[in-house]
C-alpha cells in the first residue's frame, strides 16, 4: 500500500515514558520547549501534519469537550454504509484524529491554537463503524472531513493510504499516546523516532512509548543536547 513517511516525534523520561505526572516537573519545560521547536522545524521542512489518538487531541486542544448530539440525526447510509466526508475547503497542514468511536467535541474544522506549529491545522476524523450516525452530521456541520477505516479498530495501513491518496503530503509527524504509537508500530507504519528526552524518571503510572510493543530494530542517526534535554533521532533499521 501507498503511505506516507511517519515519524514518531515525542517527549520521553529517561526511562521512556510518554505521559504522566513527570510532564509537569520544571525539568520539562525546557525539554517541550525543545519538542515544540522541532515540531516547527518539521513543518517548515514539508511536513503534512500530525497525527494523534483522541486522548491526546482531547487533552491538548478540545479541554475534554464532548459533543452535544441532541440535535442532529444521522445521515442517509448509502448501501447500508455511511460514506465517507470530504470538505470543499483544503489546506496544506492537517490534524489528523484517530477517533475509532467519534467522541471528540471539535468548535471548528480548525486548530485553535497559537503556536506555529499546530494553529490553523484543518482537523480530519478517522473513524470506525461503531461511530453514533449523529456524529457524523455534527463533524459535517463544522466543516470536518472524515472517513472510515476499519469496522471496531482502525485499520492504521488503510487509513494511511487515504491519506496518502487525499492530502498528498509525503511525511507526517505521529504525536499520538502510548496506545496509538502501539498501534502504528504493530502495523510496521513507523519510519524514523524523533525523542527528546527530559533529564526526569517518572512514576509507575506513566505510560510507556509504545503499549504492547513489538521488537524492531531501529539505528540511531543523530544525538544532540539542546537546553539540558538529549535529542536522539533513529531509522528504522532495514532488513537485508
Amino acid at each position: 500500500m501507498n503511505r506516507p513517511y511517519i515519524v514518531c516525534h515525542m517527549v520521553t523520561s529517561i526511562d521512556g515514558k510518554v505521559t504522566g505526572d513527570f510532564l509537569g516537573l520544571p525539568a520539562c519545560e525546557d525539554a517541550t520547549e525543545v519538542y515544540y521547536e522541532i515540531n516547527r522545524e518539521y513543518k517548515s521542512r514539508g511536513s503534512g501534519g500530525f497525527i494523534c489518538g483522541r486522548i491526546t487531541m482531547e487533552g491538548s486542544f478540545t479541554g475534554g469537550a464532548y459533543p452535544d448530539l441532541s440535535e442532529y440525526e444521522p445521515p442517509k447510509k448509502e448501501n447500508g454504509r455511511y460514506s465517507d466526508f470530504w470538505s470543499d475547503v483544503q489546506n496544506d497542514y492537517y490534524a489528523i484524529a484517530f477517533d475509532p468511536r467519534g467522541k471528540l467535541g471539535w468548535k471548528s474544522a480548525f486548530i485553535e491554537d497559537f503556536d506555529p506549529g499546530y494553529d490553523k491545522a484543518q482537523i480530519i476524523e478517522v473513524l470506525t463503524e461503531q461511530v453514533d450516525g449523529r456524529y457524523l452530521s455534527y463533524l459535517r456541520d463544522r466543516g470536518i472531513s472524515y472517513f472510515f477505516a476499519g469496522d471496531v479498530e482502525i485499520d492504521v495501513e488503510y487509513a494511511l493510504n487515504v491519506i496518502s491518496n487525499k492530502l498528498r503530503p509525503k511525511f507526517y509527524l505521529l504525536e499520538g499516546g502510548s496506545i496509538i504509537n502501539g498501534h502504528f508500530l504493530r502495523a510496521g507504519c513507523i519510519d524514523e523516532l524523533s525523542l527528546v528526552q527530559a533529564p526526569v524518571t517518572a512514576d509507575k503510572d506513566s505510560k510507556a512509548l509504545f503499549a504492547d510493543g513489538v521488537p524492531l530494530d531501529f539505528e540511531l542517526t543523530r544525538a544532540v543536547c539542546k537546553k539540558g534535554a538529549t535529542v536522539l533521532n533513529y531509522k528504522v533499521k532495514k532488513q537485508i
